[in-house]
C-alpha cells in the first residue's frame, strides 16, 4: 500500500453504528507508532462519532505497571501490550463484535500468542507489528578498524572474533552489548543449541543454554560485553542498550526491528546495518515477537473498543501502518503482497529485508523460538535469567549456582 495514497482513502471505514463514547488508549511507541495510530484513530472517530483519548507512555509503564493496573480494576479501555499470552486473563474476546473467519485468515499465526494456555478459539488482540531480533552493526567502526565483517551463516564466535579486532584496533571499551532480557539472549542460546522446552514445559537449562551462559559470562569477564549494560540492571530489570550504539560504546546492539526507525532517525555520524542472524550448532536462533493492540474485560465500552480495534487490522489500515512506522506485517495478505516501504532509506528497507529472512530463518531451524514467544509465562522467564546470568557476571553468585536458580526459579513460576 503505497504511502502516497491518502490516508483518508487508505482508512476510510464505515459507521459501526455503536453508540458515542470515549476509550483510553495507554500506548507506548518506540519510534513513531503512537502517532501513526492517532492519524488512523481520527478516520474512525470522525466516522462513529465516539473519541479515543491517547495516552502516550514509556515502554517501562506498560512493562512494570500496566499489569498491576489491570489487578487493582483501574486498567485502561485498550492497550499497546508486549506480553501477549501473559495478560489474557484480562483480555476482552472480540469474539462477538468482529468477523472470526476474515481474523482467522488474516492473523491466525499470531491469535494463538493471546490465548489462554490451556487452548481456546478467543480472538483477544490485533496483531500490529511482527518484530524479528538481530543484530545492529556501526559500519563505520568494522571499516576505520579494517576488519571484514563475517559473511552470511557466521557464528557468533566468528562475530566476537571480529568484534574483538575492532575493539582492539580502535581503543574501544567494550564490542559488544545486548538489551538486558532474556528476550534478546534466547536467540543466541538456541543458536547454541538451547531447546527452552520439552513437550511444551520450559525446561530452560540444557547443555545448549549453559553453553551459551558460558560464553556470555566470558564475554563480560573478558571486557568484550561492557559493564554498563547486563551487570549495571538490577534484579529482573529490562535494561535498553540503544545508548551504548548510539554513542560508539560498542560496534555491534544485540536488539531487533522495532529499533530500525529509531536508528533510522538519529544516527548521523556513523553507518550503520542490520546483518543476519549468527547462527552455531542448534541452527540460526532469533526470537519473533512484537506489539498487539487489545482491549480489557474491564472496559465500559466492549463494543466501542472492539470496533476500534478491528478497524485498526483490517488490511488497508494494517498496511498503512506497518509502511509509516517501518515495521513487518502480521497480516497473512499483506506478506504474501509485500508492503511498498517507498518512503524509507535505504537502509531501512534492507533492514525490514533482513530481519523477515532471519524470521524465516529462526522457524526453520530454531521453532523453539515461536514456542516461547506464544508461552504465557514468557515475561517472566525474561526477568528470570538476567536477573541470575548477572549474578555470575559479577561474581556474587558461581555459574553453576545461577543456572540451578533459574531452573529453580521457573520451576516455581511454572506452579503457580
Amino acid at each position: 500500500m503505497k504511502k502516497s495514497i491518502l490516508l483518508a482513502s487508505i482508512l476510510a471505514v464505515s459507521s459501526f453504528g455503536v453508540n458515542a463514547a470515549e476509550i483510553k488508549f495507554v500506548c507506548y511507541q518506540d519510534a513513531n507508532e503512537c502517532d501513526v495510530l492517532q492519524q488512523m484513530s481520527s478516520i474512525w472517530e470522525g466516522s462513529t462519532g465516539n473519541t479515543v483519548n491517547f495516552e502516550i507512555v514509556g515502554y517501562d509503564v506498560v512493562r512494570d505497571q500496566l499489569e498491576n493496573q489491570l489487578e487493582a480494576g483501574s486498567a485502561p479501555d485498550v492497550a499497546r501490550v508486549t506480553n501477549l499470552g501473559g495478560l489474557n486473563q484480562y483480555y476482552l474476546d472480540l469474539t462477538p463484535y468482529v468477523d472470526v473467519a476474515k481474523w482467522e485468515a488474516n492473523y491466525g499465526a499470531t491469535l494463538p500468542w493471546y490465548r489462554k494456555p490451556s487452548g481456546d478459539n478467543g480472538i483477544y488482540g490485533w496483531q500490529a507489528q511482527l518484530t524479528v531480533t538481530g543484530p545492529y552493526v556501526n559500519v563505520t567502526m568494522f571499516e576505520d578498524a579494517g576488519v571484514d565483517m563475517p559473511e552470511e551463516g557466521a557464528s557468533w564466535d566468528d562475530w566476537a572474533d571480529a568484534l574483538r579486532v575492532v575493539k582492539s584496533e580502535l581503543g574501544l571499551t567494550a564490542g559488544l552489548a545486548m538489551d538486558r532480557t532474556a528476550h534478546r539472549w534466547a536467540g543466541p542460546a538456541f543458536s547454541y543449541g538451547a531447546k527452552f522446552h520439552e513437550n511444551g514445559v520450559p525446561i530452560l537449562v540444557d547443555d545448549g543454554f549453559k553453553a551459551f551462559a558460558e560464553k556470555f559470562v566470558g564475554w563480560h569477564e573478558e571486557g568484550l560485553m561492557p559493564a554498563e549494560g547486563w551487570p549495571a540492571g538490577g534484579g529482573t530489570a529490562y535494561k535498553n542498550a540503544a545508548p551504548l550504539f548510539l554513542d560508539g560504546t560498542v560496534a555491534m546492539h544485540m536488539s531487533g526491528s522495532w529499533m530500525l526507525g529509531n536508528y533510522d532517525a538519529n544516527i548521523t555520524d556513523f553507518e550503520w546495518k542490520v546483518v543476519p542472524i549468527p547462527c552455531g550448532t542448534g541452527g540460526c536462533g532469533a526470537m519473533p515477537g512484537g506489539s498487539g493492540v487489545v482491549a480489557f474485560n474491564s472496559t465500559k465500552h466492549p463494543e466501542v473498543s472492539a470496533s476500534f480495534i478491528d478497524f485498526l487490522s483490517q488490511a488497508g489500515r494494517a498496511g498503512y501502518f506497518a509502511a509509516n512506522t517501518s515495521n513487518i506485517t502480521a497480516h497473512q495478505g499483506l506478506q504474501k503482497k509485500g508492503i511498498d516501504y517507498d518512503g524509507v532509506s535505504q537502509r531501512v528497507s534492507a533492514g525490514l529485508s533482513t530481519f523477515a529472512a532471519n524470521a524465516g530463518k529462526a522457524a526453520e531451524s530454531t521453532p523453539q523460538a515461536y514456542w516461547f514467544q506464544g508461552y504465557n509465562k514468557n515475561f517472566a522467564i525474561y526477568g528470570i535469567v538476567p536477573d541470575y546470568i548477572t549474578k555470575a557476571i559479577t561474581g556474587e553468585m558461581s555459574l553453576d549456582d545461577a543456572l540451578a536458580a533459574i531452573d529453580a526459579d521457573v520451576a516455581a513460576k511454572i506452579a503457580e
